[in-house]
């Protein structure tokens, strides 16, 4: 009887002994896959990436000629159809980011879509009363429609100097 608990307790310790490195290593290979992208500019990382809301939160507190200094992920809108030298993203309810790239540096794809986490500074930039005017004439609006303009258009820009886009 002895003999017979002696040889379960041995095979249970064998047992429990197996290698799971297979399945360890599978597992981290599906994360990695999960999570590429390919890269332009400086190299960054996805790491503490602002989502679109809070940076819309942080563009909020800027002013005309304030920068800050900024990671954030976006979904792409549209890309430059000639160079790739600039993109807007959507941030959320109704607003865009126009981004460019730090010294024309690097370009995206030209079919660059989805998902982008970029680095840079985010900026507040206004267009005058007179000059949206200005555009307006320019694109054949009538006199009632350049006379209805009456404030500055702000927008948000980002000049990024590295960009992650999600493949």
């Amino acid at each position: 009887m002895k003999k017979i608990i002696l040889l379960f307790a041995i095979s249970l310790f064998a047992l429990s002994c197996k290698d799971d490195s297979k399945t360890t290593e599978v597992k981290i290979e599906e994360a990695k896959q999960e999570i590429a992208y390919a890269s332009f500019g400086e190299e960054i990382n996805d790491t503490d990436a602002l989502t679109s809301e809070r940076m819309m939160e942080q563009y909020k507190t800027l002013k005309t000629g304030d920068t800050i200094t900024s990671k954030v992920k976006g979904k792409i809108i549209e890309v430059c159809s000639k160079k790739g030298c600039w993109m807007t993203l959507d941030m959320g309810e109704d607003n865009q980011v126009m981004v460019k790239f730090k010294d024309y540096g690097f370009f995206m794809p030209l079919n660059a879509e989805g998902d982008v986490v970029m680095n840079g500074k985010a900026y507040v930039s206004e267009t005058s009363v007179e000059e949206l005017r200005h555009y307006a004439e320019d694109a054949g609006k009538t006199a009632e429609e350049v006379a209805a303009i009456t404030d500055p258009k702000f927008e948000y820009g980002f000049e990024a100097d590295g960009v992650l886009l999600k493949q």
